[in-house]
Order: C-alpha cells, then sequence, then structure tokens
C-alpha cells in the first residue's frame, strides 16, 4: 500500500481514525441517549480508516484490534438497523 498512501499520509488517516473512535468513546460517555447506530458507525469507520493507516506502518496487534474493533462495529450498527426496522414496523 506504501505505493499509493505516504507514510504522511498515512499518519494522517490514522489520526482522523482516532478522532472517530475518542469522539464516540466520548459521546457514549457524555450524551444523555445515546444513538446506537451513530456510536457504531463512527467506531467501524475509526477503525477502518486505522487499518488504512497500518498497512503503511504495519503493527500486528494493532492490526488484529482493529478487525475485531471493526466485526463489534458492524454487529452493533446491524443491531441498531434491526432495532429501528422493528420499531417502525410497531409505529404504524
Amino acid at each position: 500500500m506504501t505505493d499509493y498512501v505516504s507514510p504522511f499520509a498515512a499518519d494522517l488517516i490514522g489520526f482522523a481514525g482516532s478522532f472517530f473512535i475518542v469522539a464516540a468513546f466520548a459521546y457514549s460517555n457524555l450524551a444523555a441517549q445515546m444513538n446506537a447506530l451513530w456510536f457504531n458507525v463512527a467506531n467501524f469507520l475509526g477503525a477502518a480508516l486505522l487499518t488504512i493507516s497500518l498497512t503503511v506502518n504495519f503493527n500486528l496487534p494493532t492490526m488484529v484490534l482493529e478487525f475485531v474493533w471493526m466485526a463489534i462495529a458492524v454487529f452493533g450498527i446491524m443491531k441498531a438497523l434491526m432495532k429501528r426496522r422493528i420499531d417502525i414496523g410497531t409505529a404504524e
């Protein structure tokens, strides 16, 4: 991937990913009522951006962590979408 992304750009992408994960964490602690879909999308996006960064600045334990983080976020996104679908169905 280093042919496509410079180490500096990879760092910027990684910082953006870190921002999304920290923002989601802060949101989960500050929100009176948390939006699970937003929370999990932000976590997925953060982990995906960090994964892109890790293709240039590789670290195996962190790469594994990001894949697990994304898998949990996908589960959370699916759960939140199913709940919305059920809530919409019961409102009709």
